[in-house]
């Protein structure tokens, strides 16, 4: 009698079986890889790697031999192995930049995680616990949802209902405070009124969704509809975002969960102020001192969704910022090591891709490392920290901007 497959195709659609096909091992991702490179060039975790041990695990379930006798049995400790290797991965996207026939890795890999969540193998580590307290406290800090609003300051002004909504995320929020001060500021200061939803947000999931758990108890789903709802019952027809993570998630990842477009706009802030930047409506008040910033495209902001100029404009339009590009930047850039859920399930391997990213910064001798995502400044400034180069700056774009504008954080005090 024949036996039943050691794998199933769960998650994994038409197209991803057949780009397990269209791998050509040409070995063009493992020379780009951030996370190869950071594991002293482990096997394991090369991309094309990955790939080739998926569709041998496919042909001994599936294949003609399977058809005629069976599905050939794969040695558990196999599968365990290779759950290993694709959660220690940040899903930035380099492979598939860098395929030579366009295998789309950033959703392959995780529907493999995906299916190995279902199958029982995933998630890696610590990774298994946002589920628990994004069900919980429906943010992953353990934090009071009552306290997301909790940072701000008397003079910042928020309406109960406007046209423009800005969507804070957990990070911002409940650990990164300073972001959530230059953006509630820099809107009040341009006159621009906005609403939020304050205790009512709850996490945007992209560290389910990035960790194949997005279909666990329905949370992720569950949270994307009380998030639009909730955009939508504050009358906001814009939404801004600060993180990259959450702005990715919103625009790519909410509609698949929910299986309808979005009834608002998705913006970043920077693409917001570069568009107020053309109309003038800037005054900057207080002109930095000759200072050299290189940016870090956030992978979440640049490859996944292709937004790479809007941080740029509004770095060069600051005056006495002079703008100086790494080598690997946009389409190219190197990973900040925290994605995929990597920071929280092997934050080692985080930790050293973070270092060499920092490293390509110092290369340019810059005064500031300026990145458009929190969750890229927290890892960032890790590597900085662990490389001992203190006099490195790691700075937000819109902490930059409320700073030339003369807005004053000081009164900022972070969790």
């Amino acid at each position: 009698m024949k036996g039943e497959p050691s794998i199933n195709t769960n998650n994994l659609t038409a197209v991803q079986l057949m780009e397990l096909d269209a791998c050509v091992r040409c070995g063009e991702c493992v020379n780009w890889c951030p996370t190869y490179d950071a594991a002293n060039k482990d096997p394991g975790l090369a991309p094309r790697d990955k790939i080739l041990r998926w569709r041998q695990f496919m042909n001994k379930s599936y294949g003609l031999r399977a058809r005629l006798f069976g599905p050939k049995a794969i040695p558990e400790e196999d599968i365990e192995q290779f759950k290993d290797d694709v959660y220690k991965c940040t899903t930035c996207g380099m492979c598939a930049t860098v395929c030579e026939v366009g295998i789309n890795t950033i959703e392959l890999w995780e529907s493999m995680r995906a299916n190995l969540v279902k199958r029982g193998n995933g998630p890696y580590g610590k990774q298994g616990m946002f589920v628990k307290l994004i069900g919980e406290y429906m943010n992953p800090y353990m934090a009071d949802n009552k306290d997301r609003l909790s940072w701000i300051p008397d003079d910042v002004k928020i309406a109960d209902k406007a046209e423009i909504l800005y969507f804070g995320g957990c990070t911002a929020e409940l650990r990164q405070q300073k972001l959530a001060f230059a953006t509630a500021r820099v809107l009040n200061h341009l006159g621009i009124e906005f609403t939020m939803l304050g205790e009512d947000e709850v996490c945007c999931c992209s560290a389910l969704v990035r960790t194949g758990q997005y279909e666990i108890e329905d949370i992720a789903r569950k949270a994307a509809r009380k998030n639009v709802d909730g955009i939508v019952a504050k009358g906001a027809k814009k939404v801004l975002y600060a993180c990259a993570g959450c702005y990715r998630t919103s625009l790519v990842d909410w509609p698949r969960l929910l299986n309808e477009e979005m009834p608002f706009e998705i913006i970043h802030i920077t693409e917001f102020l570069e568009d107020l930047i053309k109309e003038g409506k800037l005054e900057w008040k207080k002109p930095f001192d000759n200072l050299t910033v290189t940016y870090h495209d956030p992978c979440h902001l640049g490859r996944h969704v292709g937004v790479y100029n809007p941080p740029r404009s509004v770095l060069n339009a600051i005056p006495g910022i002079n703008l100086k590009e790494m080598d690997r930047i946009k389409e190219n850039q190197r990973c900040c090591g925290a994605g995929g859920g990597v920071k929280a399930g092997v934050p080692d391997l985080a930790l050293g891709v973070a270092e060499t990213r920092v490293q390509d910064a110092l290369a340019k001798n810059p005064d500031i490392l300026s990145s458009a995502c929190p969750f890229c400044k927290r890892n960032l400034s890790d590597g900085r920290d662990s490389l001992g180069a203190d006099e490195l700056v790691v700075e937000d774009v819109i902490v930059l901007t409320a700073e030339a504008l003369g807005i004053s954080l000081d009164d900022c005090v972070e969790s």
